[in-house]
């Protein structure tokens, strides 16, 4: 028993030996931790984070914060969203070319991203940077910003409505869509309903006052033509009265489709104005591999209306997901 005893004490001794050794010596070797090195330490976890964040937002999903109201009420200015990046094919890099995108095309009534067909660029490296800074914060900070302050609009968010094929016109605030190979314009709310879309895209302009918006692109016409406006049809002043107050056009888009109408009919040997009122009657066709995007707001957007069909390969993403302010989080893949 007593040897028994003996080969117990002797392990137990050995095995707290050998623990109070392993304990000295990492005392005795433990690096000396300085200011400098801890500032090391926290920058390379931040660049790694950054780095990770990048990635994340560039080839799987992205968090974007609505700038502007040209989708309210869909998405007001603040909400926060859930942006796709794979469904459409993964950028290489920012604005560069797409892998993975065949056969995956832009459906009918999607809220998509992509890039502002007129961005005006600060140089690539302020691009870059602000990019890498607006990516890396998860969208909560953006120093890319117009002169008066407000954000500089590098992504637009709208609403897919015209497609390949497809002409689509605008007539005092209506939207009208010919089908491709059709004849017949239909109007966008009979068009939506027929295909069972959702209600999102709204107007806020009453009917009656189109008359005096008319009226005032009319008298601009000719203002610009240089005519006296004291001998302008009686009826343009008095369709003008309806408007008269208002400081700013309440559809911009009829206000100069009646001044580009005015000026090709004061003068029809100016031919680019006569093209561009031509334009405005026949609509915006949509070429293959394009879409036409449009604000829900129709009243307060600026959108294909203006800078025409955007190529797919410039749609970088989809809206899945509004998950701020927390009262109006919803799924909007099927929107």
């Amino acid at each position: 028993m007593q040897r028994l005893f003996d080969v117990v004490e002797h392990k137990a001794v050995k095995i707290l030996t050998k623990g109070k050794a392993r304990r000295l010596l990492a005392a005795t070797t433990k690096v000396k931790r300085t200011f400098w090195g801890e500032v090391r330490g926290w920058a390379d976890a931040l660049v790694f984070a950054v780095f990770a964040v990048l990635l994340i937002n560039q080839y799987l999903f992205q968090l974007f914060v609505i700038p502007s109201p040209s989708m309210v009420s869909t998405l007001n200015v603040g909400d926060r969203v859930f942006v796709s990046k794979t469904i459409y094919g993964i950028e290489v890099y920012p604005g560069g070319p797409k892998v993975r995108s065949a056969n995956r095309q832009v459906s009918r009534d999607q809220i998509i991203t992509f890039y502002n067909p007129e961005y005006v660029s600060r140089g690539p490296i302020f691009d870059i940077l602000s990019q890498i800074l607006y990516m890396g914060t998860f969208s909560l900070v953006n120093i890319d910003r117009k002169d008066d302050g407000s954000i500089a609009e590098r992504l637009y968010v709208k609403r897919a409505v015209g497609l390949p094929g497809e002409t689509v016109r605008f007539t005092d605030g209506k939207v009208l869509i010919r089908a491709a190979g059709g004849n017949e314009w239909i109007e966008e709310k009979k068009f939506r309903s027929d295909l069972g879309l959702v209600n999102g895209p709204h107007r806020s302009v009453d009917d009656t006052l189109y008359p005096g918006i008319r009226a005032w692109g009319a008298l601009y016409g000719y203002q610009e033509a240089g005519l006296d406006l004291q001998n302008v049809p009686t009826y343009l002043k008095n369709d003008y009265a309806l408007v008269a107050q208002d400081n700013y056009p309440d559809d911009v888009y009829a206000f100069e489709e009646s001044q580009k109408r005015t000026e090709s009919l004061l003068d029809p040997s100016a031919f680019e104005t006569r093209s561009q009122w031509a334009s405005y009657e026949r609509g915006i066709y949509v070429p293959e591999n394009h879409i036409l995007p449009l604000g829900d707001n129709r009243d307060n957007s600026r959108d294909g209306r203006y800078f025409g069909p955007v190529s797919q390969k410039k749609i970088n993403g989809s809206v899945r997901l509004r998950f701020w302010p927390l009262g109006r989080i919803a799924y909007l893949g099927n929107k």
